[in-house]
Formats: structure tokens, sequence, C-alpha cells
């Protein structure tokens, strides 16, 4: 029992339960009564950390001043090897001593970021859908979020002439993040390069998440903010191992870009956390410098994955173009329906779990995300429960 007392702060008052959270709740039910659950709601990879990466980390425990507290900075070795991947990648040049710091996971970091820079009242834009994070962390900083609303007609890209003059004016920081989660949606280098266009002229802080950098497919490449030139002068990027190297409870990722702006997330951690594991940066620092197997047999998982569940639900009345890349399916809902009915019907007529397209925002309304984080026989069950359930589109 709680006291009258005891109250919470009101920051927390404004936030909507996160759905994640709920949908474990629910899925904890359906447990309960015997429902064999195939859960398609987290980007929650199935999988272990390729076997170089566990050795790694299983050599680094055997160094004693790894259990000690690690530098507030990170390790030499791991931001080197940070700085080193951007460059093979995107012939990005990053000073590791100054441009690069690693996380507790990228989502430590996008929401400390807002409590680095955002004062209450302050306003920061984000796209609608986006990732939860994008604008919670905000909201619990007391910013005033201006949703910027995608749209499927213009392919779920932003387009900055439809912010407002007030609004741009006023706005310090624009986070976005292409390919995009939960949209699958990819952007040519050339809206990169118009944001970078206008944060300049309003003096915007841009904060780009490039979590699915690797997960691309048919030769596609990913565009890195960093590679439009003057991006750095006014943005970061955050990026995790989570998705592309089956890390996701190893809560490792990191954030490039702009000194001044990472400085500033820095010296807010050093009075929240004592860093990343130094073993786990032991770890991250051999992912990173493993050879293009291991992401090509990880492109290909997804990739087929993503078209076989195409084709199955093609059948239950879904025409949908197979994405070029993350891990996803961005599903719209049956006429006469929302994301949220439609999600708990599914999750009730057939024990699939996917997440209502509004847990991403307004903007998500009318959709649902199917996460490819089960093998093709799995999804055939999920075909198979969904045509005998009478679930169409």
């Amino acid at each position: 029992m709680t006291s009258s007392w005891i109250r919470r702060a009101e920051r927390l008052s404004s936030l909507p339960p996160y759905v994640f959270a709920r949908l474990d709740e629910l899925k904890a039910k359906a447990r309960e009564q015997g429902i064999d659950l195939i859960d398609l709601g987290m980007g929650n990879p199935d999988g272990m950390a390729p076997p170089p990466v566990i050795q790694a980390a299983i050599e680094a425990l055997s160094v004693p001043h790894y259990h000690g507290y690690p530098p507030f900075e990170g390790t030499s070795d791991f931001r080197q090897a940070i700085s080193q991947w951007y460059q093979r990648r995107y012939q990005v040049h990053l000073n590791p001593d100054t441009e690069v710091l690693p996380l507790l996971g990228s989502k430590e970091g996008l929401s400390h970021l807002a409590l680095a820079y955002v004062n209450p009242g302050d306003t920061v834009i984000v796209p609608s859908p986006a990732y939860p994070v994008h604008y919670r962390g905000p909201a619990i900083a007391g910013a005033h979020i201006y949703p910027l609303k995608l749209t499927p007609a213009n392919d779920w890209l932003i387009d900055v002439s439809q912010i407002p003059e007030a609004v741009a004016r006023r706005a310090k920081i624009l986070y976005f993040n292409y390919p995009n989660n939960p949209t699958t949606a990819t952007a040519p280098p050339e809206m990169f390069a118009e944001i970078v266009s206008w944060a300049k002229h309003y003096q915007v802080m841009l904060v780009h998440d490039l979590a699915y950098a690797e997960i691309a497919f048919d030769g596609y490449q990913p565009t890195s903010l960093l590679q439009i030139p003057g991006a750095k002068d006014i943005g970061v990027e955050f990026h995790t191992l989570s998705k592309t190297y089956n890390m996701a409870g190893w809560r490792v990722g990191f954030v490039v870009g702009n000194s001044d702006i990472i400085q500033g997330l820095r010296t807010l951690k050093t009075n929240l956390d004592y860093g990343l594991f130094s073993v786990i940066q032991a770890a991250a620092q051999t992912a990173l410098q493993l050879p293009d197997s291991y992401i090509l047999e990880t492109r290909q998982k997804y990739k087929e994955r993503g078209e076989f569940l195409i084709q199955g639900l093609k059948k239950l009345g879904w025409n949908l173009q197979p994405p070029r890349a993350t891990m996803y399916l961005w599903l719209p809902v049956p006429r006469n329906t929302n994301s949220t009915d439609f999600a708990l019907q599914v999750l009730q007529k057939t024990g699939v779990v996917v997440t209502p397209g509004n847990a991403f925002g307004e903007g998500g309304e009318g959709y649902v995300r199917l996460s490819l984080i089960a093998d093709c026989p799995r999804l055939a069950e999920v075909l198979q429960r969904w045509e005998n359930a009478g679930i169409r589109y």
C-alpha cells in the first residue's frame, strides 16, 4: 500500500504507458492461459552474438583491470574501432578522443542527450511515427514536442518545408531515423542534405539514429548523416550493436559527431553512470572488426524472412513492397478498425504479438509493425493462424 504523500514527479505523469511494457503484461497473461505465443512485437533479434564476439568477452573476463570502473569516455581501443568502422563504412573521419562516445545502448544515449540539452519548454521536433525514445526522452526533459507527421504519400520521408516558420525558429533539436523504425522507409542523401541546410539556417541541433545501418538489402547502402558536408558542425549520430550483431541484451552502442554536443552528453553521463563494462567494450570492438561475411548472413536472414512473410500476406489481402532495410514489416490495418484493436484481436485470436502503430505516435495510427525475429517455419505458423482466424486485410 502506497502512502498518500508519496507522489511521482510530474514528468512521469505526462508519459503514457510504454507500449512494450504493456505488451509484456498482455503476453504474460496469454501465457498463463496456455497460449503458444509467437512474438513479433519487439525488435528483439533471435539468436546469439557471433562466436568471435562471445570468445572475446570470455577472454576479456580474465583481464583483471577490466573488472574495475571503465574510463568515462570508454576504452581507447573501442573508440579507435568505432572511428575505423566509420572510415571503412562511410569514409567519414572521426577523432576517437573527442568525436566518439560509447554508450549503454543507444536508447540510453538518445534519452540522456535530451536531458543534457533540453530546458523545460524548449521545442523539439520529432517525426511521427518515430521510435518512442525520440520523443519520450525530450518529454522527460520537459520539452514541447512538435510532431512532424510523416505520410505514405511522401514515402514516410521528412519534408522540412512543411515545418512552420515559427516552429523552425524556436526549435532546438530535430530527432530523426533512417532507415526508419517503424515504417522501414529509406532516405536518399538529398533528403539528408536538405535537413542539414535547413538546420544550419535555423540553428537546430540534429540527432540522427542509425540503428539499422547494416541491415539493408540488395546492395543498398544507408546514408550516414556525417557523410553530408557540414553535418558534423551541428549534429550527432547514434548507432547500436543490438540488431546487427545480436547483442541487444549486451547494451552497447555509441554516439559520434560534433565534439561539443558529445562533451555535453559525456558531462551528464559522468554524473549518472560509470560507463560501459570494459569486457563488453572488448567484445563490441571485436564485432566492429568482423569480416563482412557476418553482416551478409544477417542481411540474408532478414531478407528471406521478409520476402516469405510478404508472399504469405499477399494471399490474405496485403500488397506490400519488400523493404530495402530494417528488420520489420509495416502493415496497414483492415478498414473499420484501428491499430490497437487490430493488434489485440490478432493476439487474442491467434496468439501472435504485433506492435500497434500508434505506439510510435499518432502518425502511426492505421498500421502495425511486425518484427522479423522468427524463422520461416514459425512465420508459416503465423500465416496459418491468421488464415484460420479470418485475419485479412
